[in-house]
């Protein structure tokens, strides 16, 4: 819980007491500011609400973030052996091609 909340909490206790006394004592400046303070202290608990949203909106999206980041990572490192392995075999493919090909030349003039 945030100071905005308590504050607000405490604000809007205080003024309801305010207004009580003011109201038990016929002061209508008392009881007036009464309500003005739990209006401020409601405002104040509402603000540390939004500040606790946002805040938990900012964590969510970071560690939303951090997910896809290593998720992007992963992929490009599957992606990256991959393409290593096509290499590997395209090179094996060629190497054994070139080797069948110097075979049969071989044979051919060895009569």
């Amino acid at each position: 819980m945030n100071t905005e909340k308590v504050e607000g909490k405490f604000d809007q206790v205080a003024g309801k007491i305010k207004q009580s006394v003011g109201e038990a004592v016929g002061n209508q400046k008392l009881a007036n500011s009464g309500v003005a303070d739990q209006v401020k202290g409601a405002a104040k608990e509402t603000w540390g609400h939004a500040k606790d949203a946002a805040s938990a909106a900012n964590d969510d999206a970071r560690a939303r973030a951090d997910v896809r980041s290593e998720d992007y990572k992963v992929r490009a490192e599957d992606t990256a052996h991959n393409m290593r392995e096509k290499i590997a075999n395209t090179a094996q493919n060629v190497k054994d091609s070139v080797n069948e090909k110097l075979d049969n030349f071989k044979r051919e003039h060895k009569s």
